[in-house]
This record gives C-alpha cells, structure tokens and sequence, in this order.
C-alpha cells in the first residue's frame, strides 16, 4: 500500500562533502557519494534485485565511450523510487550502457524505497517539494483507482 508522506520537520540535508558524487533529478539533488556508503556500511534493509537492462537503459549522449571500457558491470547499479511505483537509475548510468552493448538482459541493483534515499537529498527546500511531489502522486494514483465493488449479500426469498 502506498503511503501519504509527513513531512519531517526536524530533516537535516544531507552534507555535501568535496568530491561527492550528487544527481540531480529537476529541483531533487541527492548525494550519491553518501547513498553508496550507506549501502556499502552493511544496511541490510536495501534489496538487491536484478533489473531489466531495457527498462533503464537510455541513449547517453554523455556518456564517455572511452571510459566504458573501464566499466565493471559487475557492481551493482542504484535504482531509488522517484514516485510510488516507479524507479530511476541514480547511480551506474556507464554499467547500464556497457551492459546493453554486451547485449547482457540484466544487471544487479540496490533497490531504494522512498523512506531510504529521501535521507540523501541535499536540501530543505528539495526535500519539502519532494514530499509534496510525492504526495500528489499518491493522490492521482488514488483518483486513477478503480472503487472497489461492495459485495452485498442476496436478500433471501420467501419460501
């Protein structure tokens, strides 16, 4: 079940640190650098799952095809839950793309809910549009649903 957010009013950003690795996703900005250590701390909440190549897989246009070659698809990718349901690739975009040139179908990724990676966003203002963003999805997705049908009991008839 998909859940309305509370927005925290105690959040603390996450720190940048020099050389931290960040995505930005519009106005959302996390920090990959401390996502990973997080993951690589031991947090065994965090699902490793294998995911499609296709489903993620994107023509980079930035991509650095001499770099690829360096690539280890091996490490797992970083995939986090941008809306109820649905997932971007945050961290492996060059795995992604080595893995779709060696025709490989899938690859392993860290799968983050929203109550894992939201700790990662690097701002106040972002993390208080990020719930609010979220929330609204939850809310469309509610609209979108189909009401459920009541079953009534069948009034008995007479003998």
């Amino acid at each position: 079940m998909i859940h309305i957010l509370k927005a925290n009013r105690n959040f603390c950003p996450c720190p940048i640190d020099d050389g931290d690795e960040l995505f930005p996703n519009g106005i959302f900005e996390f920090n990959v650098t401390k996502m990973l250590e997080y993951i690589q701390n031991g947090s065994s909440d965090i699902a490793l799952v294998e995911i499609k190549v296709s489903d993620f897989y994107r023509e980079f246009s930035s991509i650095n095809e001499s770099h690829l070659q360096t690539v280890d698809i091996s490490r797992p990718v970083v995939i986090a839950e941008i809306s109820p349901g649905r997932y971007n690739l945050i961290d492996g975009h060059h795995r992604v793309e080595k893995a779709q040139f060696l025709s490989r179908e899938s690859v392993s990724a860290y799968k983050l809910t929203v109550h894992q990676h939201i700790n990662f966003l690097t701002s106040r203002s972002a993390y208080l549009a990020y719930v609010e963003y979220w929330n609204d999805k939850v809310r469309q997705l509610e609209r979108e649903m189909p009401k459920k049908s009541v079953a009534r009991p069948r009034p008995k008839l007479p003998s």
